[in-house]
């Protein structure tokens, strides 16, 4: 298994990108390489994107000897960037006219688990959340700068969290004894603003979920991305997105709906495709994804 990250949905994306021998095929989200891994294997050639250098070391090291034994090594192309520059990256490395585009838009296992990249609030790390460490702005710098109105709409807007307002007091009251570094400090602040019995969500988890989504730029990244990755699709050239929360989701269903209106292609799943009870079981972090497929005329 994989253990930079545990890839969601693997085989209905794979089946629904409908690879072929000798065809070019983008992942914008490169993760851990687990559906590059399948593209390739099925004779595909990749463009791998991905923001976070840390990503691009490990598939780089752990693709390493797997493309040279199955003869790959000319068949993958890695790329420091950001999907929402996905036409510029394409034209670039001559990935225009492609088969086929993927975006999981989910935060990866590694980023989760590693508790100095501050995305996991069961976890002491600094307060950080950026998916590519050349970014200025952290999580820490929203918390300790924001006001209290720009805290609600954060909060509300990007974690439809419904108890924000004690949560924003709270923040502002524990920053004026001392800024809040740490994601367990940010935690802990949540924790005594809204009660929790434990039987249902982390009142942290939207907070965390909002001041994520707000560093990374992740909304306005996947609406600027996905009429740029239809353009480079080919006739008959499929777009596949994983996503994880109703925000994402959203925003790929308006879009998709969008294209069909004007003539672009058509729609492949017309409910989204999400896990299995079994995949759910082996990984509880897919729980809540959802893929959409788009094809183009």
């Amino acid at each position: 298994m994989n253990n930079y990250h545990v890839s969601v949905l693997l085989q209905p994306t794979i089946e629904l990108l409908n690879v072929r021998t000798g065809r070019k095929y983008i992942d914008g989200t490169l993760g851990g390489a687990g559906h590059t891994r399948l593209i390739l294997e099925a004779g595909g050639e990749v463009l791998g994107i991905d923001h976070d250098q840390e990503a691009l070391d490990f598939v780089e090291k752990d693709l390493g000897f797997r493309i040279k034994d199955l003869r790959f090594g000319e068949d993958i192309i890695l790329v420091k960037g950001n999907f929402r520059d996905i036409d510029t990256i394409a034209k670039a490395n001559d990935f225009e006219n492609v088969a086929g585009i993927l975006l999981d838009l989910g935060i990866s296992s590694h980023h989760v688990d590693s508790a100095e990249r501050g995305f996991s609030f069961q976890k002491e790390g600094p307060l950080d959340m950026r998916m590519d460490q050349d970014l200025s702005v952290s999580a820490t710098d929203l918390v300790n700068a924001l006001n209290k109105n720009e805290l609600y709409e954060l909060f509300t807007k990007l974690g439809e969290e419904w108890s924000a307002r004690p949560i924003i007091q709270s923040i502002i009251n524990a920053r004026q004894i001392r800024r809040i570094e740490t994601t367990t400090e940010l935690s802990e602040i949540i924790r005594k603003a809204v009660p929790w019995s434990k039987k249902g969500i982390n009142p942290a988890t939207k907070v965390f979920q909002a001041l994520r989504i707000a560093v990374n730029d992740e909304l306005h990244s996947v609406q600027d991305a996905l009429p740029k990755a239809v353009n480079l699709l080919e006739s008959g050239g499929r777009l596949a997105v994983i996503s994880f929360h109703s925000l994402e989701d959203r925003i790929v269903k308006r879009a998709f709906l969008e294209f069909e209106e004007k003539g672009l292609g058509k729609i492949i799943t017309k409910k989204p495709v999400v896990p299995t009870d079994e995949e759910i079981e082996i990984n509880n972090r897919s729980r809540s994804s959802k893929l959409r497929v788009f094809e183009k005329s």
